[in-house]
């Protein structure tokens, strides 16, 4: 019997923008806002919803370029319509800005193609597992010592964190001591039992980052994320290959053919993806794919309620990033956000698609016009 076809009959993209609860900043940038472009999909009466991290430009290439494509496409074809989009995308460029814009139509898609059969999006997707491990991401450089405190012990006690992440790196590497000391002082508040993260955001040199990372070996730092930038794949292999600590980076990747370059390096102990950057769950199941066919697990980069269903039907995930941020203004913008249970973040059995509901009227003193 042939199926009914489900047609796409609108598309919206808006941009938001959330100041931040205190000044954030990392080593190589500091923020005091947070914009989202939120796009969603109709047909039958039904709502598909993807969003984005990124600049509010974002909007308008989504209306211009992608949205054409998209209405009156069948809502249940997402490959071919993620394809379709993809070649609408090659004369502006499939990566940066026109990947970010494709994520969020595709995660819209995706969201959609569930909630017209009836499903969880990682029932559908073909779970293995009924929640994502998660650590706990934050700790910025902006912060004081009792900021710092409070969020680590925050995640925790509340959260039931086994895994915590700090940023270092400041001042694109020019405050080692305060980075050292920042570290140590995490490493006193979490005790010997949690692991302990730090990421640099491309914030050293090659020397000064196994430098760097010797001392952090001396604390059981289990991670260190991008400690020189992901585009130098052979500082990244250099430093894996001198410190103790898994090196990790991929967060900025935005096509299969980014990451097949950077697991082709043997660069990594673990890859980080993001389902906002690199194409969206279309492109992210491939990535994960091919980190599986190198024998690397794969690591969920910010967004953690998008990402959740997803990454729920990865087989070789590590772990979700639970980022302070990004947690902040999912809870605030959506209902159906789950609370962590021990270190884990609870999948719904039963809400169709990603299993959240954006509030609409919540967002819209922060609406920007573009």
């Amino acid at each position: 019997m042939a199926r009914h076809e489900s047609i796409v009959d609108e598309v919206s993209a808006t941009a938001y923008t959330i100041k931040t609860d205190a000044p954030e900043g990392d080593g190589t940038l500091t923020w005091d806002s947070t914009t989202m472009v939120v796009v969603q999909v109709f047909t039958d009466g039904v709502v598909g919803t993807g969003w984005t991290y990124t600049a509010a430009a974002a909007a308008p290439l989504i209306r211009d370029v992608l949205v054409p494509v998209v209405r009156g496409s069948d809502a249940l074809a997402t490959t071919s319509t993620w394809s379709a989009m993809v070649r609408a995308l090659r004369n502006i460029g499939r990566t940066g800005l026109g990947g970010m814009a494709l994520s969020a139509v595709d995660t819209a898609l995706w969201d959609l193609r569930a909630r017209l059969l009836g499903v969880p999006l990682h029932t559908l997707l073909g779970s293995s597992r009924t929640s994502v491990p998660l650590y706990g991401s934050g700790g910025f450089t902006t912060y004081d010592h009792e900021q710092l405190v409070d969020q680590l012990t925050g995640w925790i006690h509340d959260d039931g964190m086994t895994a915590v992440k700090i940023k270092i790196g400041e001042s694109w590497g020019q405050r080692e001591a305060r980075d050292l000391d920042r570290a140590r002082q995490a490493r006193d508040v979490v005790g010997p039992d949690v692991e302990l993260f730090v990421d640099a955001n491309g914030g050293y040199t090659v020397g000064q980052a196994v430098r760097v990372g010797r001392a952090l070996d001396e604390l059981n730092v289990r991670w260190f994320e991008e400690p020189v930038s992901s585009d130098n794949l052979a500082g990244l292999r250099h430093v894996r290959r001198h410190t103790l600590s898994d090196t990790a980076a991929g967060e900025y990747g935005d096509s299969l053919n980014y990451f097949n370059t950077m697991l082709g390096a043997d660069a990594l102990d673990c890859v980080q993806v993001d389902v906002t950057r690199c194409g969206g769950v279309t492109e992210l199941l491939r990535i994960a794919a091919l980190a599986a066919a190198t024998q690397l697990d794969v690591s969920g980069h910010c967004a953690p309620y998008l990402h959740a269903s997803v990454l729920a039907a990865v087989p070789n995930l590590r772990h979700l990033e639970y980022f302070h941020d990004h947690v902040r203004i999912e809870r605030m913008l959506f209902d159906g956000t789950m609370d962590p249970i021990d270190g884990q973040l609870p999948l719904s059995p039963d809400r169709p698609g990603h299993g959240l509901d954006f509030r609409i009227e919540a967002a819209e003193q922060f609406r920007e016009e573009t």
